[in-house]
């Protein structure tokens, strides 16, 4: 009873992006660079939404 799918970001990042292997070696590397794919998407969808970031 899933909100929201979430293969197609995965689909996205395989087939728009031409994301389909790690760079790095290893479980610590692999995830950080997950990591810094999800805050590209993230920041992507806050693109397009108009959302803007807080300035301190």
């Amino acid at each position: 009873m899933r909100q929201y799918i979430i293969e197609p970001v995965f689909g996205h990042l395989k087939f728009n992006v031409g994301y389909r292997n790690f760079l790095l070696r290893g479980r610590e590397k692999v995830r950080a660079e997950f990591k810094l794919m999800c805050i590209g998407w993230n920041l992507k969808k806050m693109l397009k939404l108009g959302i803007r970031l807080a300035t301190v």
